[in-house]
């Protein structure tokens, strides 16, 4: 098991003919807006062609459906810093469970092998595949008081277990992952909880020095988020990469974050794209989108990291944390972790 800050080998395990192109990381997002039927004709295309390929799903479209059919009611809280999510308590977290990797991560591997894909589905507890300190309460205004709210279900990955996605992509698989992740509890026990799967798909490719897809609803990162002619087309350099993060605002904020998190842990290039087009990672791997490359991150970033905690469980892509430790916690700590409503995780 390797940290996903460390490399995962020389990039060139995946399969025979795929000579020393590295592996595809794609993250398919789960909102309606968002199709996966071109990313699945693509990634059996790159597949086909010997090219490594990575699937990381979202699924929050799914899980909202969940909930209502269970006819659960949804508890809302608003974070330290004044952003409103979803709480993932217990109920929230088997509904949660039961969407993503049950119907949806089923679906979507069958979905690939109806399509010639040797996928195989796996959560991010499946082989310590992901893993990380459990998140069990959150930091919430409540009354406009700040109170500790316990029975939180989140995480933070800190370990991806790349031996076993190389060892899956040398013998000719394609793995189809997502949250939840293996929660590390301070006793050592492990608990399902969530995790954002942007920020997922970003441990994923630092671990096996992957390029790394984004798919999304929109054509990338605009520079005036309200005009989609103001698309930017990459940043190579700290300067650029700075004006792409003050670009980025909602979910997209998320992405960018994920992006700088991938090219940290070990990626070379990350694209955050639109899902909807034709071909869109073959689209996206040859120049559409967004493209950040590892070296628009100033000297010294390196896995910088970060403990914010966010999910994929309403919906969310915006979870916003204050990283702000405080001893009146339980099991692996607190965080003021709350997602925002919205965006296409």
């Amino acid at each position: 098991m390797t940290d996903g800050s460390e490399a995962a080998g020389d990039g060139s395990v995946a399969v025979a003919d795929g000579g020393d192109e590295p592996p595809v990381v794609v993250k398919i997002g789960g909102a309606k807006a968002v199709d996966p039927a071109g990313a699945v004709g693509d990634v059996a295309h790159l597949v086909a062609n010997g090219r490594a390929v990575v699937v990381v799903h979202g699924g929050s479209t799914v899980v909202d459906e969940t909930i209502e059919r269970l006819g659960m009611e949804p508890t809302y809280v608003e974070s330290a810093s004044g952003v409103t999510g979803r709480f993932t308590d217990a109920d929230a977290m088997e509904a949660f469970t039961m969407a993503m990797a049950g119907t949806l991560n089923t679906e979507l591997t069958a979905l690939f092998r109806s399509n010639g894909v040797d996928a195989v589905g796996l959560s991010g507890v499946d082989g310590g595949l992901l893993s990380g300190p459990r998140k069990s309460a959150v930091r919430v205004i409540e009354g406009g008081k700040k109170k500790i709210k316990r029975g939180e279900h989140s995480g933070r990955i800190e370990s991806v277990n790349a031996d076993l996605l190389d060892s899956l992509l040398a013998d000719g698989y394609t793995p189809v992952a997502s949250p939840p992740m293996a929660g590390i509890e301070s006793d050592g026990e492990v608990t399902p909880v969530n995790t954002d799967a942007d920020r997922a798909a970003a441990a994923v490719a630092g671990a096996l020095d992957a390029d790394l897809v984004l798919l999304t609803d929109v054509a990338g990162v605009y520079a005036d988020p309200e005009d989609s002619g103001t698309l930017i087309e990459s940043a190579s350099t700290p300067a650029e990469l700075q004006a792409v993060e003050d670009a980025a605002e909602g979910f997209m904020g998320k992405k960018v974050m994920a992006a700088r998190e991938a090219l940290s842990g070990g990626s070379a290039r990350v694209v955050i794209a639109d899902a909807n087009v034709r071909d869109p990672i073959v689209a996206a791997l040859g120049g559409s989108g967004t493209t950040i490359t590892a070296s628009a991150l100033a000297d010294g970033d390196g896995d910088e990291g970060t403990d914010d905690t966010d999910t994929d469980d309403a919906g969310t892509d915006a979870d916003d944390t204050d990283d702000a430790g405080t001893d009146d916690t339980d099991n692996a700590g607190t965080d003021d972790a709350v997602g925002a409503a919205g965006g296409d995780t």
